[in-house]
């Protein structure tokens, strides 16, 4: 009788052990993406940007968060599903770009420059 309690009892808990680790596996983060937030540089100086249209890796619903250096404030605009308008002050500040979860090419700009930022590519 005990053996069988002992060996039912650790059916439980193995039971248990997988089912929690698989459940894990696909639950998003607090941020809303699947890892941590990706982190930008930007600097808007005059009528130039850095960076300048280069590519950047992020995964399929990872936020972006970019840290934006600008002598004057304005506006970034992000070529999602649904599009996104995001303003920074003049001076240092920071503005997220929530998770894309299509894959594909995403192009950051600042319509004011006529400039692309960076163009996300969604994986």
């Amino acid at each position: 009788m005990r053996r069988r309690t002992l060996a039912v009892v650790a059916t439980v808990l193995a039971t248990l052990f997988l089912s929690t680790a698989c459940g894990d596996e696909d639950k998003p983060t607090d941020s809303g993406g699947s890892t941590d937030a990706k982190v930008i540089e930007v600097t808007f100086e005059g009528d130039s940007v850095s960076p300048n249209g280069e590519r950047v890796e992020v995964s399929a619903g990872q936020d972006i968060e970019l840290h934006v250096t600008a002598d004057e404030a304005g506006e970034i605009h992000v070529h999602s599903s649904p599009e996104q308008e995001l303003a920074y002050a003049a001076g240092e500040s920071t503005v997220t770009i929530k998770g894309i979860n299509q894959p594909g090419v995403v192009e950051v700009e600042s319509h004011a420059l006529d400039q692309v930022i960076i163009q996300l590519e969604v994986r």
